[in-house]
């Protein structure tokens, strides 16, 4: 009978143990959950608006485990190795992040030489965790996936995470030896959080979000909110018997907070305001209240979140996130993904997943679980040896040889930034067009006065034209009645670089063309360029977009963009041209479907005209050249003379 009792003493005590680990295996699914996001995010923005909010979940995470393990070490032995700390993170975090910043770089010097500008700056400060202010003042948007994205941008998150390695077992043992009450710890840690999410809103530029995009003092707040749930909820002090109503009010506070956060995935913008003043937050604290259900043993979530798939990702979780940029970044450059993106986002992912799984195997496990202390014990049986340890060897040659690459991707580092011919183009056409609108804004009124439409035999019209006139004609493939219309159409077009390339040759067709193109220019800008356009009386009744190469194009933007131009005015809506893209189609299909539900929308095909002419494009496959653009203007001129006419 003793012996019975004792089992089930045995077995009560390990099952209760067994439920206070559990909550570990439960996070890889929310681990799972982020890092998915994240990728669907830049393989597809148009399905997940918000996977950039991945990033908050993984701070969340960091925060409670890393606090957690320090306050369990804490209670047991009543005080933190810190040492002993700082040596583990430093195995679990850094071979595979040297190993991708070496690898990266020397992919860079061998076959995308453009990327090597501030190529020392970023592999230095990633060394040191200090990249993320590196890239407010050096790197480019973290929501520009057009403009010579760096595979490196999203290394931002793991210099915050360094950061907060680096003073978070200080500050959790002042805590703990000054402050008895560790409610009191978390109201503090929770009084921080506010300050830093009020911080970010304060700070919020619309023009430049990189100041509290990749701030450490504006991104905090994640990484704090799940460092007040540890002193709050230790998943060690947590009783895993708990009564029916309480199991079930985890289980919806859980569940209801899951699915919350699975709504603003596909609902946040990245670029919405609302987002930076309030809505991350608020997304942080739902963040919370999953990762507390899932760490408590009684809650049956921690269930939900744990299979063998999300438990496979979860521990690859790291290199996934590590590996994604270069992966997609370097595949886009040499395949023009626009016509199939859903087989080459499959690629990529698998591409990714195989990396990982490389990285996984021969560099994070082996590297984490090694002791250093007998490296150089090892060093010598290895040159005593090395035929007995070809695999080290092996390994040795490759990290010589991305050490070489790397360093001379380092030597040629260019000291600034040297414009392409295109870019030189574009600024060229910009500041011409921009001389030409004032003129251009005073024949709009006048054209907008005078009625034209006069019908001429084609021949006898054609004669009458002027010398400078035919030429033009010519150029771009317009008869004489597409000629004189085109002079006579007062018009305003706003778009992207593309119709900053073409600018010059479209106020030559049209001298009555306002033009304000931007490089980099999305469709949430649009209807603010309008309504400034308007109050400079400079929105004609004929009005050019050309939106959609820099990015998908929301139902929302789309009705968006009409509603600010207006129904009384016409509305031409040139298609994209962007093969390197996945939001090609997706654009395409936008204007299609505007057109149809607003009678003054007309669409101008120039996907469809140019897409089996590469002759006309720049190495970009997206910009015209000089023969592409006359083609581009004469598409213009050809359907806003069809629809005046009619």
């Amino acid at each position: 009978m003793e012996q019975s009792y004792t089992r089930l003493t045995r077995e009560a005590v390990r099952r209760q143990h067994a439920g206070k680990r559990r909550y570990i295996t439960g996070f890889d699914g929310i681990r799972t959950l982020a890092v998915l996001g994240v990728i669907i995010y830049h393989l597809a923005p148009s399905i997940l608006q918000g996977g950039y909010l991945g990033v908050p979940i993984f701070f969340v995470v960091s925060g409670y485990l890393i606090t957690y393990l320090l306050i369990q070490e804490w209670d047991k032995t009543q005080g933190i190795n810190i040492l002993g700390f700082y040596g583990r993170r430093l195995k679990r975090l850094y071979p595979a992040l040297v190993t991708m910043l070496l690898g990266t770089t020397a992919y860079i010097t061998l076959f995308q030489r453009s990327l090597l500008l501030n190529i020392r700056g970023t592999v230095l400060t990633n060394l040191i965790y200090g990249y993320n202010w590196f890239e407010i003042k050096h790197g480019q948007s973290y929501f520009d996936r057009f403009s010579g994205e760096s595979p490196f941008t999203h290394l931002w998150s793991l210099s915050i995470e360094g950061q907060f390695y680096l003073v978070w077992p200080f500050v959790v043992l002042g805590l703990l030896l000054f402050l008895r009450k560790r409610l009191r710890a978390a109201a503090i840690l929770l009084g921080v959080a506010i300050l830093s999410a009020v911080l970010m809103a304060i700070l919020y530029d619309p023009a430049n979000t990189n100041r509290v995009y990749y701030g450490t003092d504006t991104r905090m707040f994640a990484i704090l909110i799940g460092t007040a749930m540890a002193f709050l909820w230790p998943a060690h002090k947590l009783n895993p018997q708990v009564t029916s109503a309480h199991r079930l009010i985890l289980d919806i506070a859980g569940g209801l907070s899951l699915l919350m956060l699975i709504w603003m995935f596909f609902n946040m913008s990245g670029q919405a305001a609302s987002t930076y003043r309030g809505g991350m937050f608020w997304f942080t604290l739902l963040s919370g209240i999953l990762v507390a259900t899932v760490a408590h043993p009684g809650s049956d979530l921690n269930r939900v979140l744990t299979n063998p798939v999300f438990s496979y990702i979860g521990q690859r979780s790291y290199g996934i996130y590590l590996y994604q940029f270069p992966v997609m970044i370097f595949y886009e450059a040499r395949v023009n993904i626009g016509n199939h993106p859903l087989l080459n986002s499959l690629i990529e992912l698998a591409l990714i997943m195989l990396v990982t799984e490389l990285s996984y195997r021969l560099i994070e496990n082996p590297m984490r679980h090694y002791h250093y202390g007998q490296l150089t014990q090892d060093v010598v049986q290895y040159f005593h040896q090395p035929s007995r340890h070809r695999w080290a060897s092996g390994l040795g040659v490759v990290a010589a040889l991305l050490f070489s690459l790397s360093a001379v991707g380092f030597v040629q580092q260019p000291a600034s930034a040297q414009p392409t011919a295109l870019q030189k183009t574009i600024t060229a056409r910009q500041a011409a067009a921009k001389k030409k609108n004032a003129a251009a804004a005073k024949k709009q009124r006048a054209l907008a006065k005078a009625a034209s439409q006069r019908k001429h035999d084609k021949a006898a019209a054609l004669a009458k034209l002027s010398k400078a006139d035919k030429k033009i004609a010519k150029t771009y493939f317009l008869s004489a009645d597409e000629l004189r219309s085109s002079k006579q159409t007062p018009l305003t077009a706003v778009g992207d670089s593309v119709l900053l390339d073409d600018s010059g040759d479209l106020q030559q067709v049209f001298p009555g063309a306002v033009v304000d193109g931007a490089v980099g220019r999305q469709a949430d800008a649009v209807p603010g360029v309008i309504h400034s356009l308007a109050q400079r009386g400079e929105l004609a009744k004929n009005v050019l977009v050309n939106i959609g190469t820099n990015g998908y194009v929301t139902p929302q933007q789309a009705d968006d963009i009409v509603h600010a131009i207006g129904t009384d005015h016409q509305i031409f809506w040139v298609t994209a041209h962007v093969p390197t893209r996945e939001w090609q189609d997706s654009v395409n299909n936008r204007i299609a479907k505007t057109a149809a539900k607003y009678k003054n929308v007309h669409v101008i095909d120039w996907y469809t005209t140019a897409k089996t002419h590469s002759s006309w494009f720049v190495s970009d496959h997206v910009h015209p050249n000089n023969q592409g653009n006359r083609y581009f203007t004469s598409l213009i001129a050809k359907a806003i003379a069809k629809e005046t006419k009619a």
